[in-house]
């Protein structure tokens, strides 16, 4: 629905999906009435969901374009594999930034930690245009290169990017900010306006962004230059994502994205035909939606 409030241009509701490997997700972008906040086109909750101790999500290796992933947990841990060559596990409060750029493959596998959840999100940065087409890269940035705000009853942590005078190790193609706060029943925190394109993403609790009240899976785009305040009615978690708009749309064909659609076509006869590169030690994959649900051997 669109909201009645000044400071918020709209509220959308994550519908629920299943990633491959069978864990359920709830997707805030993309959506038909709003494909990207600032660079951000994909927002996945993962979880939280109690699974047995000796469960794996298992995505087998699939490729990318155009885009980085940042992969951030806050309950269980994850195995990434790419590639390059790069192996390399995930713990919460930890950042795993991988750019595609021309073409990478990558698997991730996800479990249950001690408190028997799997609890975290993935997001997708679209690059530039003069930065569609780099070497792929990968990047692990510990916790400590999080940077940890203490408030009121608030505290925060710069996951990519600078927010709120503070800003995040973990490299970056273009200006945006990614954080996540925990806030206290009757605790608020104030967002100005430091980039044109600013979201607000609720992932337990209950909150109120200005005068819009949003649930647990709901994404409030705020309008551009407003001063928000965003206020907790009960303990709540919440995302806080945006950046300066890239330079033109960008599209999305399964799990690629560039501002050209013939390159997305292009990318997918690649994987069809396996010209990708191997991830190394993987000896199945996932085909094209359009060819199939069910992982295929490498020849």
């Amino acid at each position: 629905m669109t909201a009645p409030d000044p400071a918020v241009e709209l509220v959308l509701a994550a519908r629920n999906a299943t990633i491959a490997g069978g864990l359920g997700v709830r997707r805030a972008l993309p959506q038909a009435r709003r494909r990207m906040v600032g660079p951000f086109v994909f927002v996945d909750q993962m979880g939280p969901a109690s699974l047995p101790e000796e469960h794996e999500t298992a995505v087998l290796p699939h490729p990318h374009i155009g885009l980085s992933t940042i992969t951030y947990l806050f309950e269980g841990e994850g195995l990434h594999r790419d590639s390059l060559g790069c192996v390399q596990r995930i713990l919460p409060g930890e950042v795993n930034w991988m750019t595609a750029g021309r073409g990478i493959v990558h698997s991730e596998r996800l479990r249950p930690g001690p408190s028997g959840r799997m609890f975290g999100v993935q997001i997708w940065v679209a690059l530039p245009r003069h930065m569609e087409e780099v070497e792929p890269s990968f990047q692990h940035y510990g916790a400590d290169a999080v940077p940890v705000l203490e408030g009121d009853r608030v505290v925060t942590r710069v996951i990519a990017g600078a927010l709120l005078g503070a800003r995040s190790k973990v490299q970056t193609s273009s200006p945006l900010f990614y954080a996540e706060a925990r806030m206290e029943a009757g605790a608020a925190l104030e967002l100005r306006p430091e980039y044109e394109e600013r979201a607000v993403y609720l992932l337990r609790g209950a909150v109120t962004v200005a005068e819009t009240a949003l649930a647990p899976g709901e994404l409030a785009v705020l309008q551009p230059g407003a001063d928000v305040q965003v206020r907790a009615s009960e303990p709540a978690m919440v995302l806080l994502l945006g950046g300066e708009p890239l330079d033109g749309p960008r599209h999305i064909s399964w799990n690629f994205v560039s501002s050209s659609e013939e390159r997305l076509q292009e990318a997918a006869r690649d994987w069809r035909a396996q010209r990708f590169p191997r991830v190394p030690g993987e000896t199945r994959y996932l085909p094209l939606p359009e060819d199939g649900d069910e992982p295929v051997n490498y020849p």
